[in-house]
């Protein structure tokens, strides 16, 4: 198969996964990424007008928590939003009270979030839950993801709108243990993680007043030491991408304010969120084309779609195209972060109000889109993907279930074309008959129905994705090739 874009691995050093190592020497993946979009698919057609001030100043960055089922996220995000004052202790204690009524402990926390009555009736947050805070510089939105088995799915489509993901692990005897082992969910919240493109993974291990623990420093370091060479074999680089840090969510020790030197030592380095207000700015591109994937919609007045805008800016009145089915829409309302505004961009959270579409002629994966550029669509495409857990082998006509930013389509394995060797990046001569386990290959992978994508290179939110076969991520992967 000559005709294979060239592979984007070839500079990638032998101890790194080749499949999440952008070719770019700083692994940011992301800007590199938005930088070739705006080379290559755009070509304006008329300058867009420059937006007026959106709601704040302070950049938008998602947050996504993840993590086994009781390690301990909701309470931490509970914490934060009553230390950064946006719910008050007495209010959260009350959603706590009725969540667990409802036997739904773990999720006060989207309570806190959805405090219209509605929303919480239908139940909306059970997906993602969403709340917001804001430090001195940025306006961070909050992505809960349940942490239950029979909930990845869902943590997939929070992973896939997320800028910075948390990992929170419980040091607490046993408890690590279990997240961390094969049935648990720390291993494969943290690849999907780093596969949604996330760029800065903090590990907050959490429970570190648990009474089998006490702040020792020798439970921390085993923690770490454990899931460090799993996070390295993902392509998270230590030095660059991965803070650890040590958190009590119940007492809210470390979080704003650094752990007392009484209580703990051993640690000097900052507290959480001192840390993510002042991590890099994520300098994201608002002259591309506009692209929003979209995560939901509903019915209110008109159709509403859900979702985050990963490039270019989009004002009232304008007009879009919602792909893959090409209908023009005008955009008639915009939210952001629940409050209404003139525009929006990158990186922003937002509901659009459109007319021209009728709610049930949008899915959630259709995307909204420039006219003059509007997002590929295909059902047929190429690309390299990493076998990470599969017992046995897989042959062409292997199916399973795709997920790639916000749409879980029924794929199956056409052809495969070639094998990537992990260490040089060297593809083999022969087509392979199969792949297994820990292997790379280059495939031709054939979708139930159309969907909008891109390649990796391209516009890497659209070209990334995992498999899931049987409950359980199987493979990652990046698009190299649309065959339209």
């Amino acid at each position: 198969m000559e005709d294979n874009p060239p592979a984007d691995w070839e500079t990638a050093d032998g101890d790194v996964d080749p499949l999440l190592t952008p070719d770019d020497p700083d692994g940011d993946e992301g800007d590199e990424g938005d930088d070739v979009v705006n080379e290559a698919i755009i070509k304006p057609k008329k300058k867009l007008v420059q937006a007026e001030e959106t709601k704040s100043k302070r950049e938008h960055v998602n947050v996504v928590f993840i993590g086994h089922v009781d390690a301990g996220k909701s309470t931490i995000g509970g914490q934060i939003m009553s230390l950064t004052g946006m719910v008050d202790k007495r209010t959260l204690e009350k959603y706590e009270r009725e969540a667990r009524e409802k036997s739904r402990e773990s999720w006060y926390l989207s309570w806190a979030l959805d405090t219209n009555q509605e929303e919480r009736d239908k139940g909306k947050t059970v997906e993602v839950g969403r709340a917001y805070f804001e430090t001195e510089k940025k306006h961070f939105t909050i992505l809960d993801a349940p942490g239950h088995k029979s909930f990845v799915p869902n943590m997939i489509g929070g992973a896939a709108q997320a800028d910075l993901a948390v990992l929170v692990i419980s040091a607490r005897k046993g408890e690590f243990e279990t997240g961390f082992d094969r049935g648990g969910q720390t291993r494969e919240h943290a690849m999907l993680a780093k596969t949604a493109g996330v760029k800065h993974l903090v590990v907050l291990i959490n429970k570190m007043d648990d009474p089998t623990v006490l702040w020792a420093e020798e439970r921390y370091n085993e923690c770490r030491d454990k899931i460090l060479p799993y996070l390295k074999k993902l392509g998270f680089n230590p030095a660059k991408d991965l803070t650890f840090m040590p958190v009590s969510g119940l007492t809210g020790l470390g979080l704003k304010e650094s752990v007392p030197q009484e209580i703990c030592p051993w640690y000097s380095g900052s507290a959480f969120i001192p840390f993510i207000d002042n991590l890099p700015s994520l300098n994201r591109k608002t002259d591309g084309p506009f692209i929003l994937p979209v995560v939901d919609k509903y019915k209110d007045m008109g159709t509403v779609v859900m979702g985050k805008v990963e490039s270019g800016e989009c004002k009232k009145g304008m007009s879009l195209i919602i792909m893959p089915n090409r209908t023009s829409v005008i955009v008639d309302q915009l939210w952001s972060d629940d409050d209404e505004v003139t525009s929006i961009g990158p990186g922003e959270n937002v509901k659009i109000k459109v007319k021209g579409i009728e709610e049930e002629d949008v899915s959630p994966g259709f995307v909204l889109c420039d006219p003059s550029n509007p997002i590929k669509t295909g059902r047929m495409f190429d690309a390299q993907v990493v076998i990470l857990e599969h017992k046995s082998i897989i042959c062409a006509g292997y199916s399973a279930v795709m997920h790639i930013h916000c749409v879980a389509e029924e794929v199956t394995v056409k052809a495969l074309i070639c094998l990537v060797d992990k260490k040089t990046g060297d593809k083999s001569k022969t087509r392979p008959r199969f792949v297994k386990q820990d292997q790379v290959a280059i495939m031709r992978i054939e979708c139930a129905g159309i969907i909008c994508l891109e390649r990796f290179k391209l516009f890497p939110q659209m070209g990334r994705f995992t498999l899931r076969d049987e409950g359980k991520t199987i493979a990652i992967g990046k698009v190299l090739k649309v065959i339209e």
